[in-house]
């Protein structure tokens, strides 16, 4: 399942024309409407020049522009271009709906053991990312 996902994730960014990290500062974008710089850096965990970096090639590809902030004036915010959005919602779509078709199809009960199943796993994920706390002796 998990390389058959990275085989989905590297399609859409092929679709787009933009690497992986180019294609998680776009998801990141389209969750959040637009950010600044900073803050994409922080959500990418990269540097402020390799976000200098991301942004530039997403620019020109025409994916994201950078406007002025609207209170900081000496700040720019990275916008999604909502063709950009829409072009990857296309590609998207496929999955999304296909994903909301099965659970629709589904037996109540059936849904119930699947979404009980599916947050365990998303508790042990978070449990395993949790810091590690120093144990008090």
């Amino acid at each position: 399942m998990v390389t058959l996902s990275r085989d989905f994730e590297r399609h859409v960014g092929q679709a787009l024309m933009v690497n992986a990290t180019d294609l998680a500062a776009m998801e990141h974008l389209m969750t959040a409407g637009s950010l600044t710089p900073s803050e994409l850096s922080r959500r990418l965990d990269i540097s402020t020049a390799a976000t200098t970096l991301v942004v530039d090639r997403l620019v020109a590809l025409k994916h994201v522009q950078r406007h002025p902030h609207a209170h900081d004036r000496r700040k720019v915010v990275v916008v999604p271009e909502p063709g950009s959005v829409a072009q990857a919602f296309t590609e998207l779509m496929p999955v999304i709906g296909g994903v909301a078709a099965l659970e629709a199809a589904m037996p109540e009960a059936d849904r119930a053991v699947v979404e009980a199943f599916l947050a365990r796993v998303v508790a042990i994920y978070a449990n395993a990312l949790e810091p590690v706390r120093p144990q008090v002796v």
